[in-house]
């Protein structure tokens, strides 16, 4: 028989594990949230890389994150790694469920949140109704906005002012101000001090897209209207492309007559590199259609545009198609 002193002994261990179990417990359920000033620290060059690679203002990048994301404390950012509240769409990775406007609507779910500021990009590069943003001069955050709103990248009715009260409140468009070469030598001193493999790794800044849009030339084709375009290849963008042949996304958005649901661009899609012609070619004479996408495609298989195509067939074009 166990003496009592023994029992006593085991009650004691019995009970300090329960604590340290409970406590396990409880600290993993209490994991520490991050500061919203270190939030802008951790992203900033990351945010200041995107600006140089894509075109998006830092500041825009960082004030979407933090309000998208609760500076990365939110459910979505800290399960799925996802900052930005983009929803799956046309996604093909891993998935996330959670409620937003309905009950259990599709997020996209990202390997590490550096994947997702790098997604973030392709998602407002890669759609033309963002297209006219790229207009705007990258230091005019306000501008940014107002047209993120306008196209309705979010639907709280104060989306733009809440990013620009961000922007101000913490300084972020200093960050729009920054060189690439600046963001090199500040990062210097802290890659030769430590090789973090796991950092994410800096884009080449935008001036370099020329140079390499000269070793990778495309073909540029010509139709019988003697307008020019280009194949779009996997994983193409819009905004890819208007760097490559120096035009803005908005004049690439209305010389090929994009329509608002063209989210993105597939292999295969003609991209017209400049202004597509009123002339109709002989075999289009009689061409008689009631659908404005049919009309759209044999808009873009012959180089015609669209607005000239729409009003020979009486039917009445877009908004997108008025401007030109």
């Amino acid at each position: 028989m166990r003496n009592t002193s023994q029992s006593k002994f085991d009650m004691k261990n019995l009970l300090a594990l329960l604590f340290l179990i409970t406590f396990s417990f409880s600290a993993a359920g209490n994991t520490p949230k991050i500061s919203l000033e270190k939030y802008i620290e951790t992203w900033k060059d990351v945010a200041i890389s995107q600006m140089h690679s894509h075109g998006v203002p830092a500041s825009i990048t960082l004030a979407q994150g933090i309000l998208e994301s609760g500076f990365g404390n939110s459910d979505l950012a800290v399960k799925a790694n996802n900052h930005f509240g983009i929803k799956c769409h046309d996604w093909k990775g891993e998935s996330f469920l959670k409620d937003d406007d309905k009950r259990n609507e599709c997020f996209r779910k990202y390997k590490n949140a550096a994947q997702s500021f790098e997604d973030h990009s392709h998602f407002l590069t890669g759609r033309s109704r963002y297209a006219f943003l790229f207009d705007l001069d990258v230091t005019d955050y306000k501008g940014w906005a107002k047209g993120l709103k306008q196209a309705g990248y979010a639907t709280n009715p104060s989306y733009d002012k809440r990013l620009i009260d961000l922007i101000e409140r913490y300084d972020l468009d200093q960050y729009d101000k920054y060189s690439f070469d600046d963001l090199i030598v500040n990062q210097e001193p802290e890659l030769q001090n430590k090789k973090d493999t796991k950092a994410p790794k800096l884009n080449a800044p935008s001036k370099n897209t020329h140079t390499q849009a000269v070793k990778n030339k495309r073909q540029v084709h010509t139709n019988k209207n003697r307008t020019m375009y280009v194949i779009a290849g996997n994983h193409d963008t819009f905004y890819q492309i208007s760097k490559e042949f120096g035009v803005s996304l908005r004049q690439l958005n209305r010389w090929n007559d994009f329509p608002a649901d063209k989210e993105v661009l597939e292999k295969g899609d003609k991209v017209y590199i400049m202004r597509k012609r009123k002339r109709i070619a002989d075999e289009l004479t009689n061409l008689k259609a009631t659908d404005l996408q049919e009309l759209w495609k044999i808009s873009q298989e012959h180089g015609v545009q669209l607005k000239s195509l729409a009003e020979r067939n009486n039917i009445t074009p877009p908004s997108f198609a008025l401007n030109k």
